[in-house]
């Protein structure tokens, strides 16, 4: 890949960073009475105006600086061009909506670019908590926050006490069985936390927070950014091979 062509990572980041800004301004002028909160499909799942409107502000910015790329997302239908240049944008407005709902700052948009099937860019944009994480494949992983910028190296090896990061389904019966396993977890790490947003979680491995995270039932456009992200910070990620399946890093 050639800096100029229509999948150079570098500049396919570019564009994931100017996108993931414009979601996250969104985010940013959070109004609790303008939510709009409305369950999707299972109670917890939740969706609010302004995931609907982070979503239209990336693909807006995506679908004027790359109007030939297929670009889709959680609650918007994909957008497939004419002639699709062979890149494909997966979007996460609102990564943590049921933290944003209730005013906790553990929330993100998550932009992620990929050509036939590799990951080459990803960027993680957390208003609230002033941290803008991203990756292009092959130039590591970036953390900036403060007005500092630094590479991700992931976990300490040699770090005692290890915390592994996951979550939980909206489907009753697959918590359950989640629920279950803690047992087996808890028995190879020091204590597990349940943070609320994968996206963020990811890029917590990446900066060495949390030692892994594992989950299972997440959707591509869930993990599409911090996977990569904490891919690039050196850590071993095992995407899902199929719909349902568990997602690892660490």
């Amino acid at each position: 890949m050639t800096p100029g062509s229509d999948r150079d990572p570098l500049e396919l980041l570019a564009v994931a960073r100017e996108a993931a800004a414009a979601g996250a301004a969104v985010l940013a002028a959070r109004d609790a009475g303008q939510l709009n909160a409305v369950n999707k499909s299972a109670a917890g799942d939740w969706v609010t105006d302004f995931d609907t409107a982070a979503e239209t502000a990336v693909r807006d910015v995506l679908l004027r600086l790359r109007p030939r790329d297929v670009v889709g997302g959680e609650e918007l239908s994909v957008h497939v061009p004419v002639e699709p240049s062979g890149v494909r944008w997966s979007i996460d407005p609102l990564d943590g909506t049921t933290n944003f709902i209730r005013n906790i700052p553990f929330y993100a948009t998550s932009v992620a670019a990929a050509d036939d099937g590799a990951w080459l860019a990803g960027v993680v944009h957390a208003p609230a908590l002033g941290r803008i994480y991203y990756a292009a494949a092959g130039q590591g992983a970036w953390l900036e926050a403060a007005g500092s910028r630094s590479r991700l190296t992931g976990p300490d090896p040699e770090r005692k006490g290890r915390l592994l990061g996951t979550g939980f389904s909206y489907d009753a019966a697959r918590r359950r069985e989640q629920y279950a396993a803690l047992p087996s977890l808890a028995a190879e790490f020091a204590d597990i936390r349940r943070l609320g947003s994968a996206a963020l979680d990811l890029c917590l491995v990446a900066d060495g927070t949390l030692d892994a995270y594992l989950e299972q039932g997440l959707n591509e456009y869930d993990y599409a950014a911090g996977a990569l992200i904490a891919e690039e910070a050196g850590v071993a990620v095992v995407r899902p091979g199929t719909p349902g399946g568990v997602m690892s890093a660490g």
